[in-house]
């Protein structure tokens, strides 16, 4: 009623709304694309518009530059986002399905955890790493980072399981399943909408991570792709083609993340306010 209502005045200040954000938002892809052709003196002379030839070798550059940071993000993210649902997965069920001695204090610690900045460990964070010798290394940087971000996690996951029915866990277990099992067969596939929505936000999280990285790794090659992109800037800051090449190759990852597991988030957040 109130649609049809609505006359063609509002109908356009609607439309024209919606078109001016969407410009707003896809404005630094366009700017980035169209610099990314350009030589420095077609730059200073036409920033905002196409002009020719055009310098395809910008993304070669681009490429060569960032390639071996996208892969290191790549690794880093994958191995925590594993490493971190794979450990809160089996920490959650033991919360969620067993009184665990001193289980409610060790919870409440767990929720003033969340309400700490990450920034305030960071100091005796790195001392600790040094002590381990997991200073300059991925696979340090991969548990240290998988252990952070247990909180949500566990928090997220022991709720999910605290309100599963009872009666699945004991047909498992008359069945002779075992622990291990009633997580594979049981808990993963009722909670397989929220883990999908953690893994996203865990790989973006990751793969968008600096402070952390910046101060533990010191390899060039080493480095994931915010820390390069920030390195980047300085050694390029004059080469605007090959660097809005390199920022234009480095935002297609999560784009095509997001293209191909937006129904998988969409999902877990509808089962979360469901359970809620």
């Amino acid at each position: 009623m109130s649609r049809m209502s609505e006359g063609p005045g509002a109908r356009f200040l609607k439309h024209a709304y919606l078109w001016v954000m969407l410009a707003l938002v896809f404005m630094p892809f366009y700017v980035m694309l169209v610099v990314s052709f350009k030589s420095n003196a077609q730059f200073y002379n036409q920033t905002w518009l196409p002009t020719w030839p055009l310098h395809f070798g910008n993304w070669v550059v681009g490429w060569n530059t960032v390639g071996v940071h996208i892969a290191n993000s790549v690794f880093l993210a994958v191995t925590t986002t594993v490493l971190t649902l794979a450990v809160a997965i089996i920490a959650a069920y033991v919360f969620g399905r067993y009184k665990v001695p001193l289980g409610d204090l060790f919870w409440m610690a767990l929720l003033l955890l969340m309400l700490m900045p990450g920034v305030a460990n960071l100091i005796p964070l790195f001392n600790l790493m040094k002590r381990l010798n997991m200073l300059n290394s991925l696979i340090g940087l991969s548990i240290v980072s998988a252990a952070g971000g247990q909180v949500l996690c566990l928090y997220v996951l022991r709720n999910f399981i605290e309100d599963m029915p009872k009666e699945f866990f004991e047909c498992a277990r008359i069945d002779g399943a075992s622990h291990f099992q009633q997580v594979m067969h049981v808990v993963v596939p009722q909670c397989g909408g929220i883990i999908s929505t953690l893994a996203i936000l865990n790989f973006v999280s990751t793969w968008n991570s600096f402070i952390l990285p910046l101060i533990t790794l010191r390899d060039p090659e080493l480095l994931p792709l915010a820390v390069g992109l920030y390195h980047l800037q300085g050694a390029y800051v004059k080469e605007w083609g090959p660097l809005m090449a390199a920022y234009f190759i480095s935002a297609i990852p999560l784009v095509v993340l997001f293209a191909f597991t937006m129904r998988f988030f969409i999902r877990g957040v509808g089962e979360g306010a469901i359970k809620g």
